[in-house]
C-alpha cells in the first residue's frame, strides 16, 4: 500500500528514507517523489493523476534519480562520487517543467563518498525554491552527522521519526508562553532552560518548528496566533537550528528567542 501524506507541507525539503531493504526503500521515497508532483488537492499522492503516473513509471521530468554510476560492464559502482552531487547541485536551479515542485530522488544515498556529501551540504542546507531531495538509506549512520542534521527521517515502518516526547512537550509549553504574549514570563522560561546541551537543544528546536507546522496546518488549535504570526515564528526557530549547526551557544539562542519570539508575532 503507498505510503500518503495528508499535505506536502509535511514533507521537509531535505528527508533521508530508510528501510532494512533497498526495495522498500526505494517505494517509499517513490512514494514521497509522487507526493511532491501530485496533482491532487486531498491526501497525496492520489496515484491516479497524470502526475502521478508518470512518477510512477519513472518519466515524470520533474523527478529526477541519481544514482551511482556503472562501470564498463554496466554494472553500479561501490560509490556516488562527487561528481555526481556537483552536476546535481548544477542542475537544482533550472526551473522545473510539468510541476511547481522538482525532485532528486538519491538512490544509496548512503553510499556517496565523503567529498560528494560535503558536496551536498550547501545544497541540503539551502536548496533552491521548490526543489526537494529524499536520500534513499539502508545505513543512514554511514551519512555524516553534517548532513543528517540537515534532514528529516522517514521510515517505512515507522513514518516520520517519532519526537522526542520531553523535547515535545517543552516546545509546546513555550509555544504557549509565546502565544500569551507575556515577554518577561518568556524571558524567564528561557532563562530556566538555557542550560540544556546541543542535543537537547537541537531537539526542542526540531519540536518547535514540527508544533508551529501542527498549527499552521489545522491539526492543532493556533491559540491565538495568526497564521502570519505563526509563518513568522517558524522562520526564527528555523533560524534558530541553522545557527545551532554552526556551533552557536545554546545560551544564545535561548536569548533570541526571549527576544524575538514574541517581538516577530508582531504584537
Amino acid at each position: 500500500m503507498a505510503q500518503q501524506f495528508d499535505s506536502v507541507d509535511r514533507i521537509a525539503h531535505a528527508t533521508i528514507v530508510t528501510a532494512p531493504d533497498r526495495e522498500e526503500c526505494l517505494a517509499l521515497a517513490l512514494d514521497m517523489a509522487a507526493a511532491l508532483v501530485c496533482q491532487a488537492s486531498g491526501p497525496v499522492p492520489c496515484g491516479v493523476c497524470r502526475a502521478c503516473r508518470k512518477a510512477r513509471e519513472g518519466i515524470h521530468p520533474d523527478v529526477i534519480r541519481v544514482k551511482r554510476p556503472e562501470d564498463d560492464k554496466g554494472r553500479p559502482k561501490k560509490e556516488i562520487p562527487v561528481d555526481t552531487v556537483r552536476r546535481m547541485a548544477a542542475d537544482a536551479p533550472v526551473l522545473p517543467n510539468e510541476s511547481e515542485r522538482k525532485v532528486y530522488l538519491i538512490e544509496d544515498a548512503d553510499t556517496m563518498n565523503i567529498a560528494a556529501q560535503n558536496a551536498a551540504l550547501k545544497l541540503l542546507e539551502e536548496p533552491p525554491r521548490g526543489v526537494y531531495f529524499i536520500l534513499c538509506a539502508q545505513n543512514p549512520a554511514l551519512l555524516l552527522p553534517t548532513v543528517r542534521s540537515r534532514c528529516a527521517v522517514w521510515s517505512r515502518f515507522g513514518g516520520e521519526t517519532a519526537l522526542d516526547p520531553e523535547s515535545k512537550a517543552l516546545a509546546e509549553e513555550f509555544l504557549r508562553q509565546v502565544a500569551r504574549g507575556d515577554r518577561a514570563e518568556l524571558l524567564r522560561w528561557c532563562a530556566r532552560n538555557e542550560d540544556m546541551d546541543t542535543r537537547s537543544m537541537a531537539s526542542f528546536l526540531d519540536c518547535a518548528c514540527a508544533c508551529t507546522v501542527d498549527r499552521l496546518t489545522g491539526r492543532t488549535g493556533g491559540e491565538g496566533m495568526s497564521p502570519a504570526q505563526l509563518l513568522a515564528l517558524h522562520a526564527l526557530l528555523e533560524r534558530c537550528r541553522k545557527m545551532l549547526r554552526v556551533n552557536t551557544g545554546v545560551k544564545q539562542l535561548f536569548g533570541l528567542l526571549a527576544v524575538d519570539a514574541i517581538a516577530e508575532r508582531g504584537v
